[in-house]
């Protein structure tokens, strides 16, 4: 079998240009989210490049505009099986104020590469398809089932991963080839949510004397002005969580929760009887996203308690969502790093093999689809090429030899996973 690695690793070094023009082609489909629905074609560009290497296509759309493409190859049962997760879409370019190259045009200069997705995530996500060309061509077999999805919606939240755990894919493990630096990672949840304070009777601005004075005989409140209460309960809330609450990975006090958006009011002519607060929060790895919100709201409506008017007219809450750009709202589930399971043992071998040094273990500073797998039981890593102080910037760039590394180190370890015995 090493071999056979070794020959699949002169393939990728031999044919670097081939995987260039891979990454280019891919850096020219305009994906951005938003404004998103505009997948389709690079979609099939995958499908068509999954399909030449035998692997079964299912495709099905998302949205309207924004398929999922999955690709199979069954193997033997016996060995171990894989799913490889990407996603197609990229960080907005807007007007490209600030971009000294065509985001669109990957182009490769002093070792770099730069385009609108070379670090999150398509560098990631050529490496990972030139891996299964390698394996094929330089004739290194795979043993268990190799499932490779390419999903939208992952910059916007969007339930491209979810829809594929819904559609029933899973494996034995999960590999993200998402933006980690060649770190072996996992990473902490985010959740959004809205909070709504309500009033029953909508009152006229000249009636706020009534409503304020002592003598005023009118019961009602601006809806605003108590959205204030809840603020401070949060922010109460969340320095309570950076105090008492810790993960290994994770700096301390990065579980916050962010009062994002405020909304309330109709006119000035009214008194506000409705308002509305859109939150995000990051939550760690020992915490599922209803563990969390469950909390918010117990606290929330305990604080509300301690208020006449709220105690008769508690907030509502709204969390989560299928789409930022849909419904307001999004999920990220967080993924605690397997760092002993024996699949993250091989990819470590591997990474060291191809790169000369153990690699890094660690918590990501962002948020992923991995959690999703997570979320479905199915055990996953984020392990990519590119670094997120590129990601999503202009001139946005990735050094293209830690592509090519990627390229090798996914070719070793799908190999070798796949061809080791399940229990």
């Amino acid at each position: 079998m090493e071999d056979r690695l070794q020959a699949a690793e002169r393939y990728i070094d031999e044919h670097r240009g081939a995987l260039l023009a891979l990454l280019q082609d891919l850096v020219a489909f305009r994906t951005e989210a938003p404004p998103a629905r505009n997948a389709a074609g690079a979609q099939a560009y995958v499908a068509r490049y999954l399909q030449e290497l035998g692997l079964v296509t299912d495709v099905w759309d998302v949205f309207p505009g924004d398929p999922n493409v999955v690709g199979v190859r069954r193997g033997d049962p016996r060995k171990h099986s894989l799913l490889i997760n990407g996603h197609i879409d990229v960080a907005e370019v807007g007007e490209g104020h600030g971009w000294t190259r065509d985001p669109f045009t990957c182009v490769l200069e002093s070792g770099r590469v730069y385009g609108r997705g070379t670090a999150d995530m398509k560098g990631g996500l050529a490496a990972a398809l030139f891996a299964l060309r390698a394996l094929a061509d330089a004739g290194v077999p795979t043993g268990g089932d190799v499932i490779f999805e390419s999903v939208v919606g992952e910059e916007q939240g969007e339930a491209g991963t979810r829809s594929c755990n819904e559609r029933g894919y899973r494996a034995d493990f999960g590999l993200v080839p998402d933006t980690s630096g060649l770190a072996i990672q996992g990473q902490g949840g985010v959740i959004t949510g809205w909070i709504t304070i309500q009033s029953p009777r909508t009152f006229h601005d000249g009636m706020r004397s009534r409503l304020i004075h002592a003598g005023g005989g009118v019961r009602g409140f601006s809806a605003i002005e108590k959205m204030a209460k809840v603020i401070q309960a949060l922010g109460d809330l969340e320095r309570y969580w950076a105090v008492t609450r810790a993960y290994p990975g994770i700096p301390p006090g990065s579980n916050t929760i962010n009062p994002a958006v405020i909304e309330g009011g109709r006119h000035p002519a009214f008194v506000a009887d409705r308002c509305a607060l859109w939150i995000t929060v990051h939550f760690h790895p020992d915490q599922t996203y209803q563990e969390v919100t469950r909390e918010i709201e117990e606290h929330v409506l305990a604080a509300a308690q301690a208020d006449p008017w709220l105690r008769e007219h508690p907030p509502t809450f709204r969390w989560g969502g299928r789409s930022m750009i849909e419904d307001r709202g999004e999920i990220f589930p967080a993924l605690p790093l397997p760092a002993d399971h024996p699949a993250t043992r091989l990819l470590v071998a591997a990474h060291e093999q191809v790169v000369g040094r153990p690699p890094e273990l660690g918590m990501s500073r962002t948020v992923t689809d991995a959690g999703w797998l997570g979320d479905a039981g199915i055990p996953a890593v984020i392990y990519g090429p590119g670094e997120l102080d590129h990601a999503h910037a202009v001139d946005e760039s990735c050094d293209f030899e830690q592509i090519v590394q990627a390229a090798k180190v996914y070719a070793r370890f799908i190999a070798t996973w796949t061809n080791t015995d399940r229990p």
